[in-house]
């Protein structure tokens, strides 16, 4: 099985203080791994020295073989891996249609430009309409983003995040802030839309975890402590006393 993201010894200093703390993981080519640990256990700065909003102090981050630490945002966007954010990013004053549509455009080959009206190109807009339907949105076609509600403005998000083809997708605490019922939803969205493709998310639902990893990342202090199936996971004493809030029983 192929590897699709690597990490090698990574790590990410601030000042003094080191954040990430030689971090090692190796994800495979369509495997849905969930990120976990306490709050500042470095989680979302190990999402963002990955997706390139920060460079790090040291190490290796390799997406398919090819290392992308250091390369900006943007470029590894383009090299096939996009992530979404703990705030919902989107066009507010577009409708979910037009957001799609942004979306799928540097893919397709488009660069924006005044120059061109986008109502004539067929093959973008034919791809946003499948986009629409695949996360349920078709029935809000013309509404305007801004408009809907946090769940659905999630699953526009999610949508916009695969609008550009990229094979390795980074969510971050995609199903914070939800009702139960919402989260039960998005999760059968999420594992609809990464279906063939590898998924890294943060999130902090033990429900949503257990129910969606096919391997779980524990992340304490800025290190990957365990790094294996839920149900091994789940029994990890280590886990147990670092996350899960279990004492060690006495000998």
């Amino acid at each position: 099985m192929s590897c699709a993201l690597e990490l090698r010894d990574l790590r990410k200093q601030f000042g003094k203080t080191e954040i990430i703390r030689g971090a090692n993981l190796s994800v495979n080519a369509g495997e849905r791994v969930a990120v976990i640990g306490p709050n500042g256990a470095g989680k979302s700065t190990l999402f963002n020295l990955i997706s390139g909003s920060f460079a790090p102090t040291s190490g290796q981050v390799l997406l398919h073989g090819k290392r992308i630490e250091g390369l900006r945002p943007y470029e590894i966007n383009r090299m096939g891996l996009s992530r979404s954010f703990q705030i919902t990013n989107i066009f507010p004053k577009l409708s979910v249609f037009e957001n799609l549509r942004c979306g799928v455009l540097w893919s397709l080959g488009y660069r924006y430009t005044f120059l061109r009206f986008l109502a004539n190109l067929d093959d973008a807009n034919e791809r946003a309409e499948q986009l629409m339907e695949m996360i349920h949105l078709e029935r809000k076609r013309d509404v305007l983003a801004a408009n809907l509600t946090y769940a659905e403005q999630r699953a526009l998000e999610i949508g916009i995040t695969i609008a550009g083809g990229a094979q390795v997708i980074l969510l971050d605490e995609p199903t914070a802030g939800m009702s139960r019922s919402e989260t039960e939803h998005f999760i059968a969205l999420i594992r609809k839309v990464t279906e063939g493709r590898t998924l890294l998310t943060i999130e902090h639902d033990m429900g949503v975890v257990f129910g969606l990893a096919d391997r779980i990342a524990v992340v304490v202090y800025g290190e990957v402590i365990a790094f294996d199936t839920p149900e091994a996971v789940r029994a990890d004493t280590r886990v147990q006393q670092a996350y899960l809030g279990a004492r060690p029983q006495a000998a």
